[in-house]
């Protein structure tokens, strides 16, 4: 019986050290005890990440890129709700040392105390006592981050005294080719909202919103050439407004979106099935031709727009 109730007693400690476990976990929430920060290029100065919870709605600018190898400044805000007097809470950051400053951290709120506060920790230790602890954080962004997708890069975590994570502050890290990807994707996406505020022909509109569709899955997989060749696809001077030679326009739709899929499947299963993929890339622009020379006996802008994708598609195959 002793040996039963033993069992019982062991299984419900281990159930609830279980269920705290998670509900600590959940607990965990960005923006919980960290009100605000920012993030700066400490050579220049500029601006580069604003976020403030406070606000409302919240407050959560990025104004230029972070890219793996690069220094950042990053100034919080710490909103201690209650005074706690023997427990200790921890601050740690993962960046690596930078080499335009001589310390990690500065404290920037000076009438917080700190437990034997050395800026050239990687962690700052101080009492859990009511009111609002600044700091500056200073650091550089490993370049092993660098991936062909954007990273989530941790930076600075706060830390209770059982060592469970109370809040954190996560940057977004990109490559030189992601951002120029997100850039010009941004840009037609803005082309696009303008278009459609022109009344141009649907049959384009939804050629460009399946073009923008699969180039954002593209950059999504890390291939971002890809992408990025899929949206210069998109530069068409003179796009059609009529809808008389809209049903002309149609047919070039499933032009670029095989043209999409081609450029995806070169990227991923490389050059084994080469040769196949530029003969049905081949066809597709003889068949663009026989549409641009039926396009020129009604409309010459028309015209022109295809005579431009075919040229684009030629120069991908080398012809």
């Amino acid at each position: 019986m002793r040996t039963r109730a033993f069992a019982i007693c062991l299984v419900l400690l281990l159930t609830i050290v279980s269920f705290t476990s998670i509900m600590s976990t959940q607990g965990v929430g960005e923006g919980e005890w960290i009100k605000s920060y920012t993030v700066e290029d400490p050579a220049t100065d500029q601006l580069m990440v604003e976020v403030n919870f406070d606000t409302e709605p919240v407050t959560n600018r990025s104004l230029s890129p972070i890219f793996a190898g690069s220094e950042v400044a990053i100034t919080f805000t710490v909103d201690v709700p209650v005074t706690s007097p023997n427990t200790i809470l921890k601050l740690k950051t993962a960046m690596i040392h930078p080499d335009t400053q001589d310390a990690y951290w500065e404290l920037v709120s000076q009438e917080y105390e700190l437990i034997a506060y050395n800026p050239n920790s990687l962690e700052v230790t101080f009492y859990q006592v009511k009111g609002e602890l600044t700091m500056t954080l200073y650091g550089k962004v490993p370049v092993t981050v660098a991936r062909d997708i954007p990273v989530q890069y941790l930076v600075v975590t706060l830390y209770g005294p059982a060592g469970e994570i109370l809040d954190n502050i996560k940057v977004t890290v990109v490559t030189v080719e992601t951002s120029e990807y997100q850039t010009v994707l941004l840009q037609k996406e803005e082309e696009l909202q303008s278009l459609k505020d022109r009344g141009v022909a649907s049959g384009y509109i939804e050629l460009y919103e399946n073009v923008l569709n699969e180039s954002r899955v593209q950059a999504s997989l890390g291939n971002v050439e890809s992408a990025l060749a899929m949206l210069d696809t998109l530069s068409v001077a003179n796009p059609p407004a009529s809808s008389t030679v809209e049903s002309i326009f149609l047919p070039v739709v499933g032009v670029l979106i095989a043209l999409a899929a081609v450029l995806a499947f070169m990227f991923i299963r490389g050059r084994g099935k080469l040769q196949y993929v530029l003969l049905v890339l081949e066809d597709q622009i003889r068949d663009l031709e026989g549409l641009t020379l039926r396009a020129s006996r009604v409309d010459r802008t028309l015209s022109s727009s295809l005579e431009s994708i075919k040229d684009r598609l030629k120069s991908v195959v080398g012809m």
